[in-house]
């Protein structure tokens, strides 16, 4: 009986602890991106908190942009600054190791001779130290771990700008902690001050992907330290504590701007335990995620949409000290009473994290747009991507742009509109960039510059914003010319294959395969951009031909082969067909078919995204994090909507993912979205009601989720016609421009003659001029027999074009050229006729004047007769960061007959291999007098990349162009 009793009161135990409420922050699996290419750290941090403690288990590579990496072993030690999901490496500052026994001053690499940047081989008499993830553990605010080499225990936890490290010492060796300046990145300047036995204090500054990052620092002990030992550069600093029975609290703040800073932001923890801080943060924590509360069956489910949640609110970071300052862009001190932030990934950001804020936090967005308004004063303009007060111009577009427009335009308002107006428009009047080509053409050549495809795509939507919000503020002037530039997409459209392309100076860019990645687009290729139009979706679907042409464009990209050609990206992952979600530029595309009337089938690929791309796993992002982006495009979308158009006041409707949602607002409303008859099958929204009256909009006004209330969806498995007749609406109606002809040419260069062709995208009349003489209607092809310049312009519904021009060249052409190489087609050139049609390749290979091989180059001149050469050259190209490299040595031979050939001499690289830069060179042979009709050339490829160079292993590119021959 009492065996019975017993039973009985574990099952009761048992039954209540399975109906304890699990909150939100039980949901959150911090190593969600750990793995695969998400980059993200699983360590402690607040809710936009400067300080990230986390682990570090890889010092340099790809996949150790954000310091750790599931498949990793060792851990390093644990740094205070790291970046979330980011695809370039920087922070990792002020490394702390507990270790036991003998203090070791190096951390467990074994650096090669050649190089600081060599490949890491483990060695274990350093610092470092094994872990298992048996003995690990992580939730918001709050990382535990095992070093097992010292049988450390190792708690960490944080406050705003400060945080807490426990350690547990379970041997009799001496307690030691190593502070490591010297990890990760180069150090431009450091300090270490001994205060005294239980304070240290200092400095770092460094150069990575943020040329000047500065940050100072503050560390309090528990215990006394006994003795300390530098190393010779005195950047690492051991500490022994002798044996200790107690756990050892290390304190540490940081701040970029003073020691005084660090000192006063100490202030947030110098009263705490370490668990109450840790309580505070998990608290902290519970209430963020509290502002969205799903209901679902699937614990799978939540604990995607909870740890997507939490990593959408890491970014941007806390960048102002509790006193008020902040470093600016010009690295001076200032001071705000406002919170000041960092850590702007916009090109990322701007598609669906900043409006997902738009929603949460409307306070803070209007924080970040007076920081991005304080940038802008402190350094002259607005930052494109801001990295600890570095303007790092990474990326494309000046996307600070439709942050500010998106709040703007849904009422978001509090703080210096006309200033706001004034940073953007002096952003879009640069001349850098490709924008002085923009301006002048309506359009950038790839000739122009490199990513010509994408960034003109992305000025244009950026352009568009400026123009909605000078219109609003009544700046006529302004918003015409916005509204016309946000038009310049078409002049990159080509009718024939319904893409967006690169053109050349004389024409397309070419030969054009759409799976191809190459230097005409940013991390993509011409699918992936081919429907960035996100300010006028309307006039892009009349470019196409209409709704069907436009739903087959669409289903063909989802349908297509996941395969890529060109150059390796490792950006572009989660192929579906070539839907790339991985990467930002496809982030929308899913939704493009409710503008066509085909809401089931946005319904349908957003279920298969959500579905396929996410995961609870480390490897659960198909890409990286990218500050929140690749989360915050789950959290939108998995609610049932997403922002198509940031600037324009709606969302367009997906699939709701959830039975119930409820999203707490600010102003102290409540928006519900409730889907009945949901269920892994039942993806199809067959009616919806919104505040109890019928719904049929496939698109959610922003005003309405605000406001407060409730969509309820009825679900089914079946498409239905559901959303078919109320669509969103992008078009730009006003200032409409005539988009600028194209020309079509074989070449630039002739030999007798050659025809050219004009054309346009919207069958506007073309009028055209030869080399400055009167402008007439271009009706029939134009020979062309000497050098020529012609200019051309369309003309429709009395509106004129942009004048744009192209320059074509007779040459003697009497010499032919047989290539036994493969050059690659992204950097083919102009073919063949590359080497030798007296043009020669720019100072960047990424506008397409070069020719690129992955092997060795192997050719022959026929000069069509026999002559008398005394010398022969080869240009070449360098650029060590692009893994460009002269060819080792280039040899010449010549031949009467083609047959027979007689060995001239070689010409080897002298310039040397490791300095950054673009470089050109002419591997250049003179000889005595000799006779020949045929000449063969061999460059040596320089073979593969060296062990110090980040490729190290990779194969070389040779990049040559124009063979001169005298």
């Amino acid at each position: 009986m009492k065996k019975l009793n017993l039973l009985i009161l574990i099952a009761i135990i048992t039954c209540a602890c399975d109906n304890i409420k699990k909150e939100p922050i039980d949901y959150v699996n911090t190593f969600i991106g750990t793995g695969g290419h998400g980059h993200t750290y699983p360590g402690a941090t607040l809710p936009f908190g400067m300080m990230q403690l986390s682990p570090d288990t890889r010092l340099e590579g790809w996949d150790g942009c954000g310091g750790y990496h599931f498949s990793d072993s060792i851990i390093y030690g644990f740094s205070h600054t790291h970046l979330s999901g980011t695809g370039i490496s920087d922070y990792g500052d002020i490394l702390l190791m507990p270790t036991s026994g003998k203090i070791k001053l190096t951390n467990g690499v074994k650096e090669s001779k050649n190089s600081k940047n060599s490949k890491n081989t483990i060695n274990q008499l350093g610092y470092s130290s094994k872990f298992s993830h048996l003995n690990e553990t992580s939730s918001p605010g709050y990382y535990q771990v095992l070093l097992q080499d010292y049988n450390i225990n190792v708690e960490l936890t944080t406050a705003l700008r400060s945080g807490i490290h426990k350690y547990t010492f379970n041997s009799n060796d001496s307690a030691n902690i190593i502070l490591d300046l010297q990890h990760r990145d180069k150090l431009l300047k450091y300090k270490i001050n001994i205060i005294d036995s239980l304070t240290i204090s200092g400095f770092r500054f460094s150069s990575e992907w943020a040329r000047d990052q500065r940050i100072h620092f503050i560390i309090k002990f528990s215990q006394p330290f006994k003795k300390f030992i530098l190393n010779d550069d005195k950047n690492i600093l051991g500490l022994s504590f002798g044996k200790i029975d107690q756990p050892l609290i290390t304190k540490i703040a940081i701040s970029a701007v003073d020691s005084i800073g660090a000192l006063e932001n100490l202030q947030e923890i110098s009263d705490l335990s370490f668990v109450e801080c840790k309580d505070n943060a998990q608290r902290t924590w519970n209430n963020q995620l509290k502002k969205v509360e799903i209901t679902t069956q699937s614990d799978e489910k939540k604990e995607i949409f909870y740890s997507a949640l939490y990593h959408s609110f890491l970014a941007p970071n806390t960048y102002n000290d509790i006193n008020g300052n902040y470093l600016g862009m010009d690295f001076k001190k200032h001071n705000s009473s406002d919170k000041h932030y960092t850590v702007f990934s916009l090109w990322d950001t701007f598609r669906a994290t900043h409006p997902l804020f738009t929603i949460l936090e409307t306070d803070r967005t209007n924080q970040f747009i007076r920081t991005l308004l304080r940038q802008y004063k402190d350094g002259g303009k607005l930052p494109i991507w801001e990295l600890a007060a570095n303007y790092t111009d990474c990326m494309i577009g000046y996307h600070a742009i439709p942050v500010i427009v998106d709040a703007y335009m849904k009422g978001i308002r509090d703080y210096d509109v006309k200033l706001a107006l004034e940073a953007m428009v002096k952003s879009a009047e640069s001349n850098t960039h490709g924008l002085k080509a923009y301006k002048e053409n309506g359009y950038i050549k790839a000739s122009d510059e490199p990513e010509s495809v994408s960034k003109n795509l992305e000025y244009a939507y950026d352009d568009w914003c400026i123009a909605i919000m000078a219109d609003s503020l009544g700046e006529e002037k302004i918003a015409k010319r916005f509204y016309e530039r946000a038009q310049y997409y078409k002049n990159l459209y080509d009718p024939k294959t319904g893409f967006f392309r690169g053109k050349n100076e004389y024409s397309w860019f070419g030969p054009f395969k759409p799976e191809e990645v190459n230097f005409n687009y940013t991390e993509a290729n011409a699918w992936q951009y081919s429907l960035f139009v996100p300010q006028d979706i309307t006039g892009h679907i009349i470019l196409k031909g209409g709704n069907k042409l436009y739903e087959k464009h669409l289903d063909r990209m989802f349908e297509a082969e996941s395969t890529t050609s060109g150059r390796h990206q490792p950006d572009v992952t989660g192929l579906i067909g070539q839907y790339a979600h991985g990467n930002e530029p496809s982030h929308h595309m899913a939704y493009l078919y409710n503008y066509i009337g085909k809401a089931s089938k946005t319904q349908k690929y957003a279920a298969k995204i959500m579905n396929e791309q996410y995961s609870n796993l480390p490897d659960g992002l198909s890409g990286n994090e990218d500050c929140g982006q690749m989360s915050s495009w789950y959290v939108l979308s998995s609610l049932g909507f997403y922002p198509v158009t940031p600037g324009l006041d709606y969302y367009t409707i997906g699939t709701p993912f959830f039975n119930n949602a409820i999203i707490n607002l600010e102003n102290g409303n409540k928006f519900e979205i409730t889907a009945l008859n949901l269920s892994d099958n039942n993806i199809y929204i067959q009616s919806a009601s919104l505040n109890g009256e019928a719904f049929n909009s496939s698109y959610l006004n922003h005003k309405s989720i605000i406001d407060g209330g409730k969509i309820i969806f009825e679900m089914g498995n079946n498409p239905s016609d559901w959303g078919e007749n109320e669509i969103p609406i992008s078009k730009i109606e006003k200032n409409i421009i005539v988009p600028v002809p194209f020309f079509i040419a074989e070449s630039q260069t002739f030999a007798k003659d050659i025809s050219i062709s004009l054309s346009t995208v919207d069958s506007a009349k073309i009028f055209f001029s030869i080399n400055e003489s009167k402008f007439k209607e271009y009706i029939d092809p134009i020979l062309l027999q000497k050098d020529a310049e012609i200019h051309a312009y369309s003309f429709k519904n009395n509106k004129k074009s942009k004048n744009v021009s192209s320059k074509y060249f007779k040459i003697d052409n009497s010499k032919s050229i047989t290539i036994n190489s493969n050059y690659a087609n992204q950097y083919a050139a102009a073919g063949n006729k590359t080497l030798i049609d007296q043009l020669r390749g720019g100072s960047n290979y990424r506008t397409g004047n070069w020719q690129g091989y992955r092997e060795n180059l192997e050719l022959v001149v026929d000069l069509n007769k026999i002559k008398e050469i005394k010398s022969i050259s080869l240009g070449c190209h360098q650029d060590i960061r692009s893994w460009i490299f002269y060819p080792k040595t280039v040899k010449y031979w010549t031949s009467t007959d083609g047959e027979k050939y007689n060995y001239l001499g070689e010409i080897k690289s002298i310039f040397p291999d490791t300095i950054e830069g673009s470089f050109q060179e002419e591997f250049h042979l003179e000889f005595k007098k000799n006779t020949a009709r045929y000449i063969k050339i061999s460059a040596e490829n320089y073979g593969t990349c060296p062990e110090w160079h980040l490729g190290a292993g990779g194969k070389t590119w040779l990049f040559v162009d124009e063979l001169t021959i005298k």
